[in-house]
């Protein structure tokens, strides 16, 4: 049991091994428990992308990033997330991640959740009420990604970039996942994408907040195994 105090979660550096993890991303019969729990956590991650959306105050650092491929390209922001994704996955192979299960599911479901949640999401006229609701977006977006990298089942394209980039440089996650956000935001609103204080909150919060759940998460069901750099 972890004894770092309530900001303990700022040290983390590995992804937690816990009763739903996998022995291994790669594999065509993965433990029933890792899918259904790498399926809450990705419907729980769309749930608070869409929380972000709905809230009218700024879309998450990739989707600037997309926004502003297409300032320079004209493609339609789908075709721009699309070719950054696959920038993203090349990005994988110096870094050998392995990709699996999760990184197909992280796209088809997340995609799913975002199209069925948008249109019964609450639009706020007050400012303080629609910057709390992308507040909420980013906490709920970073339960759903702790929970989902914990299932051990390949992690969606950032997800993979920011676990790859941390055993590489063995900083904790809460910092990398955080440089790589802010770093796709510079970038996108360097090429003219939007960006509002939701992109500012998702871009320092998100970190934090995967890191906060990951550790809370083994605090409560960790068995003594460790994490997975």
């Amino acid at each position: 049991m972890m004894k770092d105090g309530f900001f303990g979660f700022l040290k983390i550096r590995a992804v937690p091994t816990l009763f739903w993890s996998a022995p291994r991303p790669l594999t065509i019969r993965p433990p029933f428990i890792s899918v259904v729990m790498l399926a809450i956590g990705l419907v729980i991650f769309g749930l608070g992308e869409a929380l972000l959306i709905a809230s009218g105050v700024g879309v998450s650092p990739w989707t600037v990033l997309a926004q502003g491929l297409t300032n320079i390209t004209g493609w339609s922001v789908g075709l721009a997330t699309f070719v950054v994704s696959v920038a993203v996955l090349l990005l994988w192979v110096p870094l050998r991640q392995t990709p699996g299960m999760g990184t197909i599911l992280n796209i088809i479901i997340i995609s799913l959740v975002l199209d069925l949640a948008d249109p019964w999401l609450p639009r706020f006229d007050s400012l303080a009420l629609r910057v709390a609701e992308a507040a909420a977006g980013v906490i709920v977006t970073g339960i759903g990604g702790g929970i989902y990298l914990i299932a051990n089942l390949g992690p969606g394209p950032r997800d993979g970039l920011m676990t790859g980039l941390q055993r590489l440089t063995n900083l904790p996650i809460a910092w990398v996942r955080s440089a790589i956000e802010l770093g796709a935001v510079a970038l996108g609103w360097s090429l003219g994408g939007v960006v509002g204080i939701g992109t500012l909150l998702f871009a320092f919060g998100i970190g934090p907040c995967v890191a906060a759940t990951m550790y809370g998460l083994q605090r409560v069901f960790g068995t003594g195994k460790p994490g997975r750099s």
